[in-house]
């Protein structure tokens, strides 16, 4: 009993000191066993990276990439936007309809995500059919993004079955247009898309709620609704955060879904690269990666000042 009394706390402090130098059981640096992830991140990520920011100031003809320093690519993309003031011009435009595009799918993904995950943490009692209800949300993820997108156009089409129900209910007397290749088509598709990824932190946010304090809340005499708004929806804000930047980075860096879905007649920044890699453009495809990049990055230091992710994790 006295050896078991002296090795215990023995045991903790020499755990304690090895913690305190960086190492696991084992005696591995904590660097040393993250290293091979830095070098997939620096491989596959931060090198590619300043490639692209490099090509980007890089000079360019019909033919071929000119590697001597200019900033062509950029003062191409915003020629002309101060003259036009306060009309917007081309780039500007075309960064405003993705914005919008972002806002409203951001919204649709968000009140439909966060009520699937509030059913599932609160209203389904056994962990078994949570998990069950929760893998039957990933079913649409076992098809590529391109044939959901495409499964849309018999329902939406001039043709398809919801104006054919419209039509035979006499709904309306025609045909309805802008159900597909319009910016409704477009929203339906992403929000259809990307829900999952506002599903899944928002949920895992609320399964870490502490239940009691709901239970609380109802015996201080708290109505549903303040419950919601004072307390889940408060201790679920790090999901809604990390949803919300699953969301407004994938739309924002998007073409394919606007493409089929808007019949290819809607711009977005992600389609302006596109554009440019087809013709064989790669400086000015850089710079506009690169400025996609960069709102893309303030839009989530603006996300992360409202709720601090990493501390509240």
């Amino acid at each position: 009993m006295t050896a078991t009394s002296i090795s215990t706390p023995t045991v903790s402090r020499a755990t304690d000191t090895a913690a305190r130098r960086g190492l696991d059981r084992v005696g591995v640096p904590g660097w040393l066993q993250a290293m091979p992830f830095g070098l997939v991140f620096l491989f596959f990520f931060v090198i590619p990276l300043i490639l692209v920011v490099i090509v980007s100031f890089w000079d360019y003809n019909d033919f071929e990439m000119l590697p001597s320093f200019t900033t062509r690519s950029y003062t191409e993309n915003f020629e002309g936007c101060l003259v036009k003031l306060p009309d917007l011009c081309t780039i500007l435009r075309t960064y405003v309809s993705t914005a919008k595009f972002c806002f409203v799918v951001w919204l649709t993904t968000l009140i439909i995500g966060f009520t699937i995950a509030y059913f599932l943490a609160f209203h389904v009692r056994s962990a078994t059919t949570q998990m069950v209800l929760f893998l039957v949300c990933t079913i649409p993820f076992w098809t590529s993004n391109v044939i959901r997108m495409i499964s849309w156009i018999p329902l939406l089409g001039r043709n398809g079955l919801v104006n054919e129900a419209l039509l035979r209910a006499h709904i309306v007397d025609k045909p309805v247009e802008w159900l597909l290749y319009s910016p409704f088509s477009v929203s339906l598709a992403f929000t259809h898309l990307f829900t999952f990824f506002m599903v899944v932190p928002i949920f895992n946010s609320m399964m870490r709620i502490d239940k009691r304090l709901v239970e609380a809340a109802y015996d201080a005499g708290a109505s549903g609704w303040q419950t919601l708004w004072n307390l889940i929806i408060p201790l679920s804000k790090p999901g809604i955060v990390i949803g919300s930047i699953f969301v407004v980075t994938i739309v924002m860096g998007d073409f394919i879904t606007f493409d089929v879905m808007g019949g290819e007649q809607i711009a977005s920044a992600g389609k302006v690269v596109e554009t440019r890699l087809n013709a064989l453009q790669f400086p000015p495809a850089a710079a506009n990666a690169v400025i996609l990049l960069a709102v893309t990055l303030l839009i989530i230091v603006a996300l992360n000042r409202v709720v601090d992710v990493q501390k509240e994790l």
